[in-house]
């Protein structure tokens, strides 16, 4: 019976954030900075309301798309911190996660052989739904330009097949962050075009130099710009699987389709909790974002330090050091690291080929713990150094 598993779904492989992340457990004295998960606990004030749904038996089916007064909170949310303007009824989708929420996106807009241009590296989690709908992942280097894509890069991989362009600002794994010049100039060379924008917003609120910018805000760009957000970064509530899709009604009446035969609806607690979360914790990633600004700045000193090259990120909670300077790949490099220092990132290459040569390290961590892993790593980048050195005398 295996051959008459679907070939689509044999030929995904388990992401290497995970495959790394499962890895540390045979190492318990190890520091893990490979998920991208916050270590602060969901504020109290929200607990407390998926606590009272609880206790007032807030436990039913909820409408398809999500509680009318959540969906209204969301498209409130986003027009005061972004400008962008959802009917809460019409435009705007309840869903399990960011991650549903992009599955039931492609699934509505990709058909066979379409292609889908993906700025690399790239989180992993985007190619497998894209090629699961039968599309083609178009990947496009940006290690070349800062970690930034722009109009250009993009305009050299456009074709009579592309369907739709990927955008994650912030990004993961660059924690980079769009120019609103840069967005702008996107949308000048998309806005005639029949291309879809999957504009991947979940890190929106965790910037630290500059305000983000969404492209559904650019005038002419809503119409087919679907925008993916939700509250596992932002209010640090990964479990409680939260997420959020707001497009044009002509497509969200659509998406809806596939939402509701996929999953019902979102849970009903997680969603009386969000409504708290994005009223009365509307400000609630500031606290946050300060810390995580203090660890990026130290992290960023310790990686320079060591002798590796960083593009300083802009947002999110990630970085992406370049390790060709110690002539490992780096899947060799993440191994070793963890199993003669102790420390888990991941390897560059689990977010496309454009990865290879680098590292993620997240910093959702303790800073406490942030200095012992750096402490640790640096100790192992001087070994590769004292061994390439005998090497060369040898």
């Amino acid at each position: 019976m295996e051959n008459s598993i679907n070939r689509r779904v044999t030929k995904i492989q388990v992401p290497s954030i995970r495959k790394f992340s499962n890895m540390v457990t045979a190492y318990p004295d190890a520091i893990n900075l490979t998920l991208g998960q916050p270590d602060f606990p969901t504020p109290e004030h929200i607990k407390e309301a998926g606590i009272s749904a609880i206790r007032q038996n807030q436990t039913a089916y909820t409408h398809n798309a999500g509680l009318l007064s959540l969906r209204q909170a969301a498209s409130d949310f986003v027009h005061r911190k972004y400008g962008l303007s959802y009917d809460a009824e019409k435009e705007t989708i309840v869903t399990n996660g960011a991650t549903e929420a992009i599955d039931t996106t492609f699934r509505t807009i990709l058909r066979e052989g379409d292609e889908v241009l993906l700025p690399a590296p790239i989180y992993p989690g985007y190619e497998p739904l894209i090629s699961l709908c039968g599309a083609v992942p178009i990947f496009i280097d940006v290690t070349q330009n800062g970690f930034k894509i722009n109009a250009e890069l993009i305009k050299r991989k456009i074709t009579k097949k592309t369907r739709c362009l990927v955008l994650c600002s912030p990004s993961n794994p660059l924690g980079i962050v769009l120019d609103q010049e840069d967005i702008i100039e996107i949308s000048r060379l998309l806005k005639e075009k029949d291309i879809f924008v999957v504009s991947d917003e979940i890190y929106s609120e965790l910037t630290f130099d500059k305000n983000h910018y969404s492209i559904a805000s650019v005038p002419g760009m809503k119409e087919k710009t679907i925008v993916i957000n939700g509250l596992a970064k932002s209010h640090s509530m990964t479990g409680w699987r939260i997420g959020f899709i707001f497009a044009p009604a002509y497509l969200s009446e659509e998406m809806l389709k596939v939402h509701l035969y996929n999953s019902v609806c979102a849970s009903t607690i997680s969603q009386y909790a969000a409504i708290e979360a994005l009223t009365h914790g509307i400000n609630d990633a500031n606290y946050m974002v300060v810390e995580y600004r203090k660890r990026r700045d130290y992290v960023c000193e310790r990686l320079t330090n060591m002798g590796l090259d960083v593009v300083k990120p802009e947002g999110a909670f990630y970085v992406f050091p370049s390790i060709k300077s110690t002539n490992m790949n780096s899947f060799d490099f993440t191994v070793n690291l963890l199993q003669e220092a102790k420390v888990a990132v991941v390897p560059g290459d689990g977010f496309s080929e454009f990865g290879e040569g680098f590292v993620r390290i997240s910093y959702a961590t303790s800073m406490e713990k942030l200095k012992i892993a750096l402490d640790r790593m640096e100790q192992f980048i001087r070994s590769l150094k004292i061994k390439k050195v005998v090497g060369n005398h040898q």
